[in-house]
């Protein structure tokens, strides 16, 4: 039986998948940066810092495949950004070469092309335009995985992952909503999938408005089944909660933090 890891189990993503991955029969490991309360007897957990390797050793001993949803998950200042997102996540890499982990599913971000202008369309060989720090470490994130692909076989699926949340609330996640029965899904053929080698995914659901192309992922056997569209009439009935640059690009209100505006950049010239 394949055994799985999940990283940041406290978190809003990791408190929705560890019950459900649980009551469908996986071999589950959890773990917080802080000890959790089990969910069941018997339950396998780990706790603690990521950036320390012995931390690292008990989540990963033993373990097939690490779903990592560990890390800051928001915009933060660039010193704690670079301490959980980037040293941290090399920790975890790190771990997975020494025990030979077959497959880290990385939770990526939508924010890593944030940039992007809601106008365009784009596929999974766009360019990086990341819209925060929080962006741009996801954007190392992903070339750390091709890294450790390439040079020391561990196998890595990438999930962009879009608007996360039980239902879409305004306009933005008519195009970015990533249903939660959708993520579950996901995650399953991350985990069943019997060779993956590295993969970049679109965390979205099957949203008529998405910016994104494909929705689905051939290779996992992705093939998301919600729509946004569903809430659209609701959410059009409500003002649009982003101001003008946040309406502009696809990050949203990421994109609009510490934006300079044209007129006080460079001069040309």
């Amino acid at each position: 039986m394949t055994k799985v890891a999940l990283s940041g189990a406290e978190g809003q993503l990791g408190q929705f998948l560890r019950p459900r991955l649980l009551a469908q029969g996986v071999d589950l490991r959890s773990a917080g940066r802080h000890a959790l309360e089990p969910l069941r007897p018997g339950e396998d957990l780990a706790h603690g810092d990521l950036r320390d390797p012995e931390n690292v050793d008990r989540l990963l001993r033993g373990v097939d495949v690490l779903i990592h949803m560990a890390g800051t998950s928001v915009e933060r200042p660039l010193p704690e950004i670079l301490d959980n997102n980037l040293v941290g996540l090399h920790a975890v890499y790190e771990g997975a070469r020494r025990h030979r982990v077959k497959r880290v599913v990385f939770a990526s971000s939508n924010h890593a092309i944030g940039m992007h202008e809601v106008t365009e369309r784009l596929g999974l060989d766009c360019d990086f335009r990341p819209d925060s720090f929080y962006g741009l470490s996801k954007m190392w994130g992903e070339g750390l995985a091709r890294l450790y692909w390439d040079k020391h076989g561990i196998e890595s699926v990438c999930v962009r992952i879009g608007s996360a949340v039980e239902r879409p609330t305004e306009l933005r996640h008519l195009s970015t909503w990533f249903g939660l029965e959708d993520l579950l899904q996901f995650i399953q053929c991350c985990i069943r999938t019997p060779d993956v080698g590295f993969v970049t995914a679109w965390g979205v659901s099957n949203n008529t408005r998405s910016y994104w192309t494909p929705t689905g992922c051939a290779r996992l056997g992705y093939a998301p089944k919600q729509n946004a569209e569903e809430f659209a009439a609701e959410i059009l009935r409500q003002p649009n909660p982003l101001d003008t640059i946040g309406q502009r690009y696809q990050g949203g209100s990421y994109a609009r933090a510490d934006y300079t505006p044209h007129d006080q950049r460079p001069r040309d010239g």
